[in-house]
């Protein structure tokens, strides 16, 4: 595995390699039953001493994520892949001998190096089978969804037009709809022509071509913290120096990341100020001025994530900071899947200049362009039945984020504690104790309930007290009955953990 060392850093190389391989662990890149490298190998490969390798291997042990056995060599804690259960019957059971047989024949895949540091977004995407109430994933209900709608004009788009669907789109996005993208802006402050405009497969490849653009080894990336897991695995992918700034109730401390900038000038910035995933706040329009003012000050770049702007329970939110750009510090990027269609993965990036240019010459040698059918099927319907439908659904997810308040209010322990978010899908709840978070999303998932482990969301950080509930993703009685369980599953496990502080080791 490659591992990228930072010989400079005040971090020791010991806690770095722990670090590197307990975020490979945890993603799911290293699997349950894996043999790591023996030590003599690491410290061949990564050029480090033997006690370095040693150490950082009894740090990975002490948090139970390997087990070491004298002339066994060292293994990924968990079932191996051949003792899973399967519930084929007998014929169930040839197969899972000849999967277990196929894994070990695998085995020598371990030695292609690859560069994937972290990949936790595809391991929180899906939940296990035995799930029924399904909270962690950041979503809009599919009955709430104008999907119909959307099918239809693809099915008159393909069939009426057959012509445009013989052809390559542009690089940049279909014209017609950046043209409805700009009006759709427009209407909320933000003046972008279409020539300003980049369409890319959903926001997470438009913040992928942002980092693979402008992000290298050693950048320095600054980011709320806590904040969308999968920004932090595209720009760790990357190599960047992630540097995290806190957050109160205005959103990020601008006044923390300005003594930061002065040590460690920031190449970009990352943050989503509106209804902020995973904890709901929303960044004021003062410290929205203030953020762009120090990226003018160190002529960095801001990427501005913007999913949930139009998901406002009662006022709209503050203008984005894009609207407030003048000189090309920041790059925009707002999503249309969560609210319309995420099998549509469309969104849109809005830069100027050379950073624009540069985007688009990324996106031709990342896909060709986005596909043509998504993007005028969403045109259509941006056009003419979005404004009336988005308004609806506030109204819907609203009653959504009441029926969570009202479940957590009567049923919660003392020890959750959250803040009602004024937008968006998503409920931050914080407990206060040293809680075994890994133990109680066990039991959780047990129970039936999923939900995002807090871990996920920060950088370097892997039990904060701390986990997301998505209050938008299923029925209000769904939803009800997901938070009543999972109220019961925190109160038996804080039971048994009552006056015991979990050791834990503050790197892992």
């Amino acid at each position: 595995m490659h591992i990228e060392l930072k010989r400079g850093s005040s971090t020791k190389l010991y806690v770095q390699i722990a670090l590197t391989i307990a975020d490979r662990i945890r993603s799911g890149l290293i699997e349950p039953g894996t043999r790591l490298p023996s030590v003599r190998k690491m410290t061949a490969n990564l050029g480090v001493s033997l006690v370095t390798v040693t150490k950082a291997y009894a740090e990975l042990e002490a948090v139970q994520l390997i087990r070491c056995s004298q002339g066994k060599g060292c293994y990924v804690t968990g079932k191996e892949p051949s003792a899973l259960t399967n519930p084929m019957g007998d014929e169930g059971g040839v197969h899972r001998k000849a999967s277990g047989d196929s894994g070990a024949a695998l085995n020598w895949q371990m030695t292609l190096v690859d560069y994937l540091p972290r990949a936790q977004l595809w391991r929180h995407f899906d939940a296990s089978p035995q799930v029924r109430y399904e909270l962690h994933m950041s979503a809009i209900q599919p009955e709430l969804l104008p999907t119909r709608d959307i099918i239809d004009s693809a099915y008159h788009l393909s069939s009426d037009h057959t012509e445009r669907m013989a052809a390559y789109g542009s690089f940049q996005g279909d014209w017609e709809l950046r043209q409805a993208f700009a009006s759709h802006f427009a209407a909320r402050g933000l003046q972008v022509t279409p020539e300003r405009m980049l369409i890319t497969s959903g926001a997470q490849q438009g913040i992928d071509l942002v980092a693979r653009t402008f992000v290298g080894p050693g950048d320095v990336v600054y980011m709320e913290a806590p904040t969308y897991t999968g920004a932090i695995d595209v720009f760790t992918s990357r190599g960047a120096k992630i540097i995290t700034v806190p957050m109160d109730d205005e959103g990020m401390r601008i006044d923390l990341l300005t003594r930061l900038c002065d040590t460690y000038p920031p190449k970009l910035i990352y943050t989503i100020p509106t209804y902020h995933n995973p904890t709901g706040v929303t960044m004021s329009a003062r410290r929205r001025a203030q953020l762009l003012n120090i990226a003018q000050s160190y002529h960095c770049l801001i990427l501005e994530d913007d999913p949930f702007a139009d998901l406002y329970f009662r006022e709209p939110p503050p203008a984005s900071i894009k609207s407030m750009d003048h000189a090309g510090h920041v790059v925009y990027i707002k999503s249309f899947s969560k609210v319309l269609s995420p099998g549509c993965r469309v969104a849109c990036a809005a830069a100027d200049g050379s950073v624009l240019t540069r985007l688009v010459a990324a996106k031709s040698t990342a896909d060709l362009g986005s596909p043509l059918l998504t993007q005028k099927a969403l045109q259509t319907y941006i056009q003419h039945q979005y404004e009336p439908y988005v308004n609806e659904l506030r109204e819907k997810l609203y009653a959504r984020l009441c029926a969570a308040s009202e479940v957590l209010e009567k049923h919660a322990a003392k020890e959750m504690h959250w803040r009602l978010p004024e937008g968006g899908l998503n409920l931050w709840l914080e407990l206060q104790g040293n809680f075994d978070m890994h133990e109680l999303h066990r039991q959780s998932l047990a129970a039936g309930v999923s939900f995002l482990p807090g871990s996920a969301c920060f950088v370097g950080e892997s039990d904060t007290s701390s986990l997301r509930i998505c209050f938008t993703v299923t029925s209000e009685e769904s939803l009800r009955q997901g938070l009543i369980t999972l109220c019961s599953v925190f109160e038996k496990f804080n039971s048994h953990q009552a006056g015991a502080a979990a050791d834990r080791l503050p790197l892992i």
